[in-house]
């Protein structure tokens, strides 16, 4: 197995792949033909650029494409005496991605001519009816006019798509399916460069449309450099890639309920771009909080999903209407700050943030069976719950053992009847608690 290491593998992983010495040593053993070392598992490593000429026999189960298929490919065909030929054994059906690496490598390639001409139709059509979709937005700042200009314009665009979720996903489909048959045919003649540019702007706008709703960029590998850095001067001109870097710091974490880290949000001009932005900020602390507390995430992400389907849904006369975007920004940050409170609720109440956990669920099982139990005993069981838990769960495979997982749970039926809790059936309670516990130990 040839991986690179880093320090956050589990520490059998680190062990196992060993240092930058010893993987020097498994390169020129492999490279060497009288070694008895054979086989070699590789994800990217070795690849490509890694020339062994004995080397005969490939097996592929992984997606590649273009230049990298090509490069892996090769690892087989270079020539060695009493090699006749290479074989590459495909697990995963490359025959398609390898037909575009060809058209793109060679344009004389007649083995792909037809599905090159029938690529260009599509490309053709998409275009036309992107064009049709783009009727009342000007485009030609983007084509003609400054550097400046055109980073506004590719803004406006992203803004203008997500005016509704319709217009959205008719857009990201149609793109999708342009990239796709645009793979086939970019290198072909058939299409002007004035179709070319036109689609480097779609693509260019999807890719920032994808950068504020999934956290990615795709396709930048289709552009050209410009391109690629129009799209990262358009996401800072707004503030998004800021935020975007702030929430993914590897260095420390961002706390993204401080006052000035909402104020970089809201000097976004554009609506539906700040909404879109504020939606995956609020989703990744729901997320966050879902991984201690269970029972209360899952309530916030009941109201998180109502609000986004009510913005998806909203009347076609109140696209425009900025007011109505305005109201659905401050109900995003109402219920940022709504969980804000609730992360903070259990220093008042003589518990930590994972008792507090315990806590709701036992709270929540009293509400859901109508019964009363008194709020200090409450609190009294929630510490004693998370002490049983701590107890079984520091074995680091606990929740995969039969044995532990059983002594959990008659350790836990016998603390709630010790407690008097709950007068319903223990296996409901179990259920909700042992859940709770597999979920904040797995992600602590």
């Amino acid at each position: 197995m040839i991986m690179t290491r880093n320090k956050d593998d589990e520490k059998t992983l680190y062990d196992l792949l060993g240092n930058k010495d010893y993987r020097k040593e498994l390169d020129r053993q492999f490279k060497n033909g009288k070694s008895n070392f054979k086989i070699a598992i590789v994800v990217d490593m070795w690849l490509t650029g890694f020339d062994v000429p004995f080397l005969d026999t490939i097996y592929i189960d992984k997606p590649i494409q273009r230049h990298n298929l090509i490069q892996t490919i090769s690892r087989v065909n270079r020539k060695f005496e009493t090699k006749e030929k290479g074989l590459v054994v495909d697990y995963i059906g490359i025959k398609k991605q390898m037909n575009l690496a060809l058209a793109h490598y060679n344009k004389a390639d007649t083995h792909n001519i037809e599905e090159i001409e029938q690529s260009i139709i599509v490309v053709k059509d998409h275009l036309d009816l992107l064009g049709k979709l783009f009727h009342k937005f000007d485009t030609k700042p983007y084509f003609s006019g400054s550097p400046l200009e055109q980073l506004n314009c590719l803004n406006m665009a992203a803004e203008f798509v997500q005016a509704t979720n319709e217009i959205e996903k008719r857009f990201m489909h149609m793109v999708k399916r342009l990239k796709a048959a645009y793979d086939i045919c970019c290198g072909s003649d058939a299409l002007s460069e004035t179709e070319k540019n036109k689609v480097h702007f779609y693509l260019a706008v999807r890719s920032i449309v994808f950068k504020l709703t999934k956290g990615n960029a795709p396709d930048t590998a289709q552009m050209n450099a410009k391109v690629r850095e129009m799209i990262k001067d358009a996401l800072q001109s707004d503030g998004v890639e800021e935020i975007f870097k702030m929430g993914e710091d590897p260095d420390g974490e961002v706390d993204i309920f401080d006052d000035d880290y909402l104020a970089k949000i809201e000097k976004i001009k554009l609506p539906n771009t700040k909404i879109k932005l504020l939606q995956q900020l609020l989703a990744k602390a729901i997320s966050d909080f879902k991984k201690v507390n269970k029972t209360k995430g899952l309530d916030f992400s009941k109201k998180f999903q109502a609000l986004v389907e009510q913005y998806n849904e909203r009347d076609e006369q109140d696209v425009l209407v900025s007011s109505v975007l305005e109201d659905f920004s401050e109900e995003i940050i109402n219920l940022f700050d709504e969980l804000k409170d609730e992360m903070n609720s259990f220093t008042d109440m003589g518990i930590d943030f994972e008792e507090k956990s315990f806590y709701d669920i036992l709270k929540s099982l009293a509400i859901k069976y109508d019964f009363e139990y008194p709020e200090d005993k409450l609190i009294e069981l929630s510490k004693a719950v998370k002490v049983v838990v701590n107890d079984k769960a520091k074995y680091t495979d606990w929740n995969q053992r039969d044995d532990i997982k059983a002594e959990l749970k008659v350790d836990l039926i016998m603390l709630l009847a010790k407690h008097g809790y709950p007068p319903v059936d223990k296996d409901e309670v179990y259920k909700e608690i042992f859940e709770q516990a597999e979920n904040f130990k797995k992600n602590r």
